[in-house]
C-alpha cells in the first residue's frame, strides 16, 4: 500500500512507522521521502538502541533504520555502473541496514551510520556477486577486492594526464600497479578483467533453435546431484539399505536370516559370492529345493517389513 509523502500525522507513525515511506516501485518518490526523513540525535539514537536490546523493541528498531535509510540510498548510487536497478541495490542495503540494527550495541562508543556502514556494502557486494554473472566471478576475499575496484582504477588510469593510451585495455604497467596494490597476482588482474569484459551467454536455448536439435548451456551446467528432490531419494535410498535392511532381517529366524545373508549380502575378498544353494542345502541338511523355498518366503517376508519401514 502506497501512502502520500506529506508529513505523517503522530498516529500514523506510531501505528506503523514504515507507511511514511513509498514502495520501491515508485523510486522517486521513495528516494524523496527517505531524504525528508528527520535524522536521530545521538541521544535519540542510544535510547532507542538500548531499548531493541533490553527490550526488543521493534519500534525502536523501526526508528533506527527509518532514520538511515537515506544512507542506503547513498552508498546504493555508487553501485549503479554494475548494470542492476537501483531499487534492487536499495532492497539490499535495507537488509544489510537492518542486519546492521539488529546486531548494534550502544555500548560500543560508534554511531550507528559508522556501524552500518560495513553490513550494507557488504549485502549490496553479496547480491552484484549473485547476479551480475550467472556465474560467479570472485570467490575469494581478494578475488571480491579485485572485482570492486577493478572498474574504478581502470578509471583512474584513464583519466590520468600522464598516461600514455587511453585503451580500454590495460597496459603491463598499470597491471603490476593493480596486482600490487590489491595484493593479488598478475594473472588474476588478468582473468578478471576478461571475465568481466566478456559478453553474457544464454543459458536457455536461442529462441531460433527449435525441435529436438535445441541446445544451450543449461543443459551441462545443471547439477542433478544436488537437485532438491534428487537429494531426498538419494537419503532415503542410503536409509533403506542401511537401517531398513537391518529392521528386516531381524524379522527373520536365523536360518532364513543365514541364507538371506549368505545369498545376496556377503561379498569375498576375492569378489565372489557367498555360499549356493547346494552347499546351504549340504548344511542343513535339506534339498537344494527346500533351500530356495524357505529363501523366497523369506524375501517375501522382508518386503513386507521395507514396504512399512519405508
Amino acid at each position: 500500500m502506497t501512502h502520500s509523502v506529506g508529513a505523517p500525522s503522530t498516529a500514523l507513525a506510531m501505528a506503523n512507522p514504515w507507511a511514511v515511506v513509498p514502495s520501491l516501485g515508485n523510486l522517486d518518490a521513495y528516494i524523496s521521502a527517505v531524504n525528508r526523513l528527520p535524522m536521530l540525535s545521538l541521544q535519540e539514537e542510544q535510547e532507542f538502541a538500548r531499548k531493541l536490546k533490553d527490550h526488543n523493541d521493534l519500534e525502536a528498531a523501526g526508528k533506527l533504520v527509518l532514520s538511515h535509510l537515506r544512507l542506503v540510498v547513498a552508498v546504493s548510487r555508487k553501485y549503479l555502473g554494475y548494470g542492476l536497478p537501483h531499487g534492487d541495490l536499495i532492497q539490499e542495503g535495507n537488509i544489510g541496514l537492518m542486519k546492521a540494527v539488529k546486531r548494534f550495541d550502544p555500548d560500543q562508543g560508534v554511531r550507528l551510520v559508522s556501524y552500518a556502514l560495513h553490513w550494507i556494502k557488504a549485502e549490496i557486494h553479496e547480491y552484484i556477486l549473485k547476479n551480475w554473472r550467472m556465474v560467479k566471478v570472485a570467490t575469494t576475499k581478494a578475488q571480491r577486492k579485485l572485482f570492486f575496484n577493478l572498474r574504478s582504477m581502470k578509471q583512474g588510469f584513464k583519466d590520468d594526464a600522464d598516461a600514455a593510451t587511453h585503451r580500454d585495455t590495460l597496459t603491463d604497467a598499470q597491471i603490476e600497479v593493480m596486482a600490487r596494490e590489491l595484493n593479488v597476482k598478475r594473472e588474476e588482474v588478468i582473468e578478471m578483467e576478461a571475465r568481466m569484459a566478456g559478453g553474457d551467454v544464454m543459458l536457455d536455448p536461442s529462441p531460433a533453435d527449435e525441435g529436438d536439435e535445441a541446445f544451450g548451456p543449461i543443459a551441462y551446467l545443471s547439477d542433478a546431484n544436488h537437485e532438491p528432490t534428487a537429494m531426498i531419494e538419494s537419503r532415503e535410498r542410503d536409509a533403506m539399505a542401511s537401517d531398513g535392511i537391518a529392521a528386516a532381517l531381524g524379522e527373520l529366524d536365523a536360518r532364513s536370516r543365514r541364507i538371506v545373508e549368505e545369498r545376496w549380502l556377503k561379498v569375498n575378498d576375492d569378489g565372489s559370492g557367498g555360499m549356493t544353494l547346494h552347499e546351504l542345502a549340504a548344511e542343513y541338511g535339506v534339498s537344494a529345493e527346500r533351500i530356495r523355498q524357505i529363501e523366497a518366503a523369506a524375501m517375501k517376508k522382508m518386503r513386507k517389513a521395507l514396504a512399512a519401514y519405508a
